[in-house]
């Protein structure tokens, strides 16, 4: 992958919410708040979930998977927002960028299907509740969780392994404030129909597969 005068591309530019100086600590402030609720609501429920005894039960399993899931998810993308709102620096380098967009994809798909998990849980548990615990039993629901973090991880290496052997000529500005695969199609001059088709089919399969 290289840029268009055939030179390797080093680096991105995220233009992020704003590049107005006077608004950067107001929206730092802002959403480092929410991040640190988000931050100590996630990990806090995660400890009250495996320090009690009581609450080891299929529902609260999926929550405290759910919890470390959106805990992966939101550190992956505000962190670097944060950084970018505070030293006034909003470039990202290409392999950090690879990494960002591959976790990115990897939890958005994972929360999905632990979603998914959650609510055929509520399912089993409305509708046959007597045979609740031999259908939900630990070891199947240890499954359903590594089953969704799989199809999270497959995801992942379908798209990643098209979106960054594009030819990335346009320009380097990513206009989002985090590396994710639309701003990038955007940027690449490269034929991208096959990546295009993929996102579809990938998002067709999770609206139908739960």
């Amino acid at each position: 992958m290289g840029a268009g005068n055939g030179s390797e591309l080093s680096e991105f530019f995220l233009e992020g919410l704003t590049d107005d100086p006077q608004l950067q600590p107001i929206f730092f402030a802002l959403f480092f708040l929410i991040y640190a609720i988000t931050m100590v609501r996630n990990l806090g429920l995660l400890a009250i979930i495996v320090f009690s005894p009581r609450l080891h039960t299929p529902m609260y399993f999926f929550l405290s998977s759910l919890s470390f899931t959106d805990f992966c998810y939101s550190s992956v993308t505000v962190p670097k927002m944060l950084m970018g709102f505070f030293s006034g620096c909003q470039t990202i380098s290409f392999s950090g960028c690879v990494v960002q967009t591959s976790c990115f994809v990897i939890f958005a798909v994972t929360e999905f299907f632990l979603l998914a998990s959650m609510a055929y849980d509520c399912y089993v548990g409305i509708c046959n509740p007597l045979l609740y615990h031999i259908i939900m039993s630990p070891r199947f629901c240890l499954q359903l969780v590594a089953a969704s973090y799989a199809v999270g991880l497959m995801n992942m290496v379908v798209l990643m392994s098209t979106t960054f052997y594009l030819t990335f000529c346009k320009s380097h500005a990513i206009t989002h404030y985090f590396c994710d695969i639309p701003p990038l199609l955007k940027l690449s001059c490269s034929d991208t129909q096959i990546l295009q088709l993929l996102l579809f089919a990938c998002g067709g399969l999770m609206c139908l597969c739960p």
